[in-house]
């Protein structure tokens, strides 16, 4: 304040009687108030007073009631939570982990595949054909050196087929049994789903594994045959077909018996039986038969009051599994009991898998089934394809 001069002057004072008053009641009113704030300690003391012993008695109730929610919530939590957490993270680690997909190897030339479902001809390099007629063709469940032995197989039909088959001037091969039964990758992601990689990457490995080879009787490609299961051996080619092929020979194959498609059966009445093979049949007996049969046990000729057929003419009227089967009649109808599964010739499918459990490699398997055969490329074998 120094420095600052500010003019003063003194002024009388005068008691107010209204200034007197109001201050009075002021102080009346503070005064009120208090007591009043007083009054309210004094009324909740009492209050907390009378209820102190209820509260007694409610606290462990309270406990109890809260020790019991938390049972309810938290214990379920504990139980699931180990679950919840070990499914999580399984289904992380199965999104982590994803299968490396196998390239098959470069092909020496492409084939021309008729696609039955879209009247469509693909250009298919070899060693993706032969990786789709496998998944067609063989289980892909099976052992890897039968899936080879199958690629093998595979490969020497197709070279065979391209170089003395029937020509088509639209393509080389259908992909029915007509030739090879063959699948695209888009079928068989449809058809195996989420084990196509892994069923895929197997076949294309066991293609990978015989790039380029095929078998070979005396320098040219042979009629690699193939099927499914034998009756306990395989057939020579000309008791099937016609001509007499001096490596399609009968072969044992006693692992057979073990495979599911080995024994079957099939009923038919009289009259479908007449029907298919176009005869007529008494109603009235028994009708008349008599048969032969080849080295491998499956019928050869067989007659039927009267009439002949093949055992191969009776299988495929009928479409029975094998053409070793058994007849027997009751009541008006025909029972076919067949052993094993196909034509019979060549490589057996189910008796290759269990050569290849017994350890036997798919060079084992091929001369096992193909006599007097080897092992060559195509590079060798068919110059000519492979420069078209």
């Amino acid at each position: 304040m120094k420095g600052h001069h500010y003019p003063y002057k003194p002024v009388k004072k005068k008691k107010n009687s209204n200034l007197v008053k109001q201050l009075k009641k002021k102080q009346s009113s503070h005064q009120s108030k208090k007591k009043s704030k007083l009054n309210k300690v004094t009324q909740l003391h009492s209050v907390y007073q009378t209820n102190s012993s209820a509260k007694k008695w409610r606290l462990p109730t309270i406990l109890t009631l809260s020790a019991l929610i938390m049972f309810i919530l938290v214990i379920p939590t504990i139980i699931v939570a180990p679950f919840g957490s070990s499914e999580q993270e399984g289904t992380v680690g199965a999104k982590e982990v994803k299968e490396e997909s196998v390239e098959t190897a470069s092909s020496p030339f492409t084939v021309e595949v008729k696609r039955t479902a879209t009247e469509t001809v693909e250009n298919i390099p070899l060693e993706d054909y032969i990786a789709g007629v496998i998944a067609a063709e063989m289980p892909a469940e099976f052992e890897l050196e039968a899936l080879k032995a199958q690629a093998l197989a595979a490969r020497t039909y197709t070279v065979n087929h391209l170089l003395h088959g029937e020509k088509n001037e639209e393509y080389d091969v259908t992909d029915t049994v007509q030739h090879q039964v063959y699948k695209s990758d888009e079928e068989l992601l449809k058809q195996w789903g989420s084990e196509y990689s892994k069923k895929m990457n197997k076949i294309k490995e066991a293609v990978n594994a015989t790039k380029g080879k095929i078998l070979t009787y005396k320098d040219a490609p042979i009629t690699a045959a193939f099927f499914s299961t034998s009756n306990g051996y395989t057939e020579n080619s000309e008791d099937y077909w016609e001509n007499e092929l001096p490596y399609l020979r009968s072969v044992k194959s006693p692992w057979d018996k073990d495979s599911p498609k080995y024994l079957n059966q099939d009923t038919f009445t009289t009259e479908e039986v007449e029907a298919a093979l176009g005869i007529s049949l008494p109603k009235d007996k028994p009708a008349y038969i008599e048969e032969s049969r080849t080295k491998s046990g499956r019928v050869k000729e067989i007659g039927i009051e009267g009439n002949s057929f093949s055992g191969r003419e009776v299988r495929e009227k009928l479409n029975l599994k094998s053409s070793d089967f058994k007849i027997k009649q009751n009541n008006g109808h025909f029972v076919f009991t067949t052993e094993g599964y196909g034509h019979g010739i060549g490589m057996s499918q189910y008796g290759a898998n269990f050569m290849a459990k017994e350890g036997k490699t798919y060079e084992d398997i091929v001369h096992h089934y193909y006599k007097d055969i080897e092992i060559s490329t195509v590079n060798d074998t068919a110059p000519t394809l492979v420069s078209k």
